[in-house]
């Protein structure tokens, strides 16, 4: 009977096997072309149109069209907005796509953050969460994904906090889980530019302005140059510079148990309200969920851009 586990753990295997090569198919509906169904999937219709046709050239009608209720085969690609975007949830890290409905709208800008790898960690009060800061993140997952990075959100789930060991306990297991998918996936995208961008919201409600503070680890050049580069584009666009922004260094210890256990670099976001106790190393920038991720987007390719000139 020793070969029961054997036969087992092979019939698990071939199973698996068999849900990878699973064709992915899509039912055509009113109004869809082949263009505008491999949008809706993420895919650049033009780089995968001809193997769209070899996939299912018997039911294109005309060459060209498609035939409503029928099923059609989605080229498989890693370049699919579906598998370049995706969204960490639970304790098992199961993964799924960031984007739905709005892949359509979807589309290739520029290849300049090709070979970029980016983990977005958000921090948010779930009892003050509006919407703001995850529409923010989104809007920032988006216009990285559109100029060819791979972006990983985590920690939008807002799980509750377990009662048994308490509060901290809890946040500790919580950076753990983090920590252990974002070193699996940095292991699997060896050799690739990967930074960690953690974004900690603390009451923002999205209405009058806000203040932004970058920070970086000390012992971490790179999360340094990302924090700089970041602080840099928010100089130029906010509503009032501080004084004091050179030094951002942060020293929470959850920040700290963060950077010194991941294996690409840390750096870290700040959001809150802007208030009389507002500090003077902070920048007020107006609450706009669209220009605050391009105000991101931007510092982050200066920091990308910065790499190619560093190691020529």
């Amino acid at each position: 009977m020793k070969f029961i586990p054997s036969l087992l753990f092979w019939v698990c295997a071939c199973s698996f096997l068999f849900a990878q090569d699973t064709p992915n198919v899509v039912i055509a509906e009113q109004g869809d072309g082949i263009f505008s169904l491999l949008r809706k999937q993420g895919l650049d219709p033009v780089k995968h149109y001809e193997e769209f046709i070899k996939l299912n050239g018997e039911k294109i009608k005309d060459g060209s069209f498609l035939q409503i209720g029928v099923a059609y085969q989605i080229p498989k690609a890693t370049d699919s907005f579906k598998k370049t975007g995706v969204q960490i949830l639970g304790e098992n890290g199961t993964e799924k796509p960031i984007f739905d409905k709005e892949l359509a709208g979807m589309s290739l800008k520029s290849e300049k953050l090709k070979d970029a790898v980016y983990y977005l960690i958000v921090e948010n009060d779930a009892h003050q969460d509006n919407g703001f800061v995850m529409e923010t993140v989104q809007n920032l997952a988006s216009e990285l994904m559109v100029h060819g990075a791979k972006v990983y959100i985590m920690g939008n789930d807002n799980p509750e906090i377990e009662e048994e060991g308490g509060a901290e306990m809890a946040q500790t297991q919580r950076l753990d889980k983090f920590i252990d998918a974002i070193n699996k996936r940095y292991l699997q995208n060896s050799g690739k530019y990967q930074r960690v961008l953690m974004i900690r919201a603390n009451t923002v409600t999205g209405t009058g302005n806000m203040n932004v503070a970058v920070y970086h680890y000390n012992k971490s050049e790179e999360g340094q140059r990302l924090a700089e580069n970041i602080q840099n584009v928010f100089k130029k666009n906010s509503v009032s510079n501080p004084q004091d922004n050179n030094n951002m260094i942060f020293k929470d210890k959850n920040s700290l148990y963060l950077a010194k256990n991941t294996l690409p670099a840390v750096s870290l976001l700040t959001l809150e309200n802007e208030s009389s106790k507002s500090t003077e190393e902070k920048f007020s920038v107006r609450p706009n969920k669209k220009q605050l991720a391009n105000l991101l987007t931007s510092g982050i390719m200066n920091d990308f851009a910065d790499l190619d000139i560093i190691e020529e």
